[in-house]
């Protein structure tokens, strides 16, 4: 327990306790995870381009629907900090929250990022994942998790007085601003929480504190996703590196990430799913 109870429980607190939990956002009535589609997209794909993230620094790249990109560990554990957005519509961006409600804590094969009010809709499907043999370890940890925000030179600020300004908030600032021509306050403006790439996290038993631990990942893996609509990305190598003990300062062993891009060899596949997504987003939105 994380503070000391004020307050005598009732007589009726353990069946209080006792109540059964339900899930907040049942998802079964979700678009199914079509397998199929996505291994023929993947099926011959060319890599048309790839952008290197130096480490404690984000660099941006553009998917256009119906593409693949991955995210690759190349020369050491590192962990990568993801912001999406609509290519031509900042307003439209990676909802994190609601991704943690309908898909949980962390994300992998099958589960769909979404994007922000009012579109609601899936803005990349998470179709590969070679960390995906780790599942949930004694701590209860696992990897790619929703829950955290980013290191921010604010709450660095907040709990050690110190400045540091290449925390991944910092770093997704200034490469959107770089990106889309304008000031730092307005692209600050639209960096919001991310996917944690490759972290591994979770809640301490006793406080239920956020946690984070030595990353998995190893050079050679990837998460990959396919573009569900025009995006806009930004990647931030996190001046933690593998995240093992610290993230907000330059002590940590620190590696670029590489983000691939695919386009199918079938353009059929993509025009093909795009109509047929128009359809899904228009029903989940709009019918009400």
């Amino acid at each position: 327990m994380k503070y000391t109870p004020q307050h005598a429980a009732p007589q009726d607190a353990p069946a209080r306790q006792s109540i059964a939990p339900v899930v907040c956002y049942p998802n079964e009535t979700l678009p199914s995870f079509d397998a199929n589609f996505y291994d023929q997209v993947r099926d011959g794909a060319q890599l048309v381009e790839s952008v290197l993230v130096p480490p404690r620094d984000a660099k941006t790249f553009v998917v256009p629907a119906g593409h693949l990109f991955r995210i690759v560990s190349v020369d050491g554990s590192q962990v990568g900090d993801l912001n999406l957005w609509h290519q031509t519509n900042l307003n439209e961006r990676f909802y994190s929250g609601k991704t943690r409600a309908l898909h949980g804590t962390h994300v992998s094969r099958r589960d769909r990022l979404w994007s922000s009010f009012p579109y609601l809709r899936p803005m990349a499907t998470i179709t590969k994942d070679t960390l995906d043999w780790y599942g949930w370890d004694e701590f209860g940890g696992s990897v790619h998790d929703v829950i955290g925000t980013r290191c921010d030179p604010y709450t660095h600020k907040l709990l050690s007085n110190d400045d540091y300004h290449y925390c991944c908030h910092s770093n997704l600032t200034r490469a959107l601003a770089v990106e889309k021509n304008i000031s730092l306050q307005e692209a600050e403006s639209h960096v919001h929480d991310v996917l944690n790439v490759f972290m591994c996290t979770g809640f301490m038993p006793d406080t239920h504190q956020y946690f984070m631990k030595a990353s998995p990942v190893r050079p050679g893996d990837f998460l990959e996703m396919f573009a569900e609509i025009d995006l806009l990305g930004c990647l931030s190598a996190c001046p933690g590196g593998d995240c093992s003990s610290e993230h907000s300062s330059d002590e940590a062993a620190c590696y670029p990430l590489l983000v691939e891009i695919y386009k199918p060899l079938n353009d059929g596949l993509i025009y093909r799913h795009s109509s047929k997504k128009i359809n899904i987003i228009k029903s989940v939105v709009y019918n009400t």
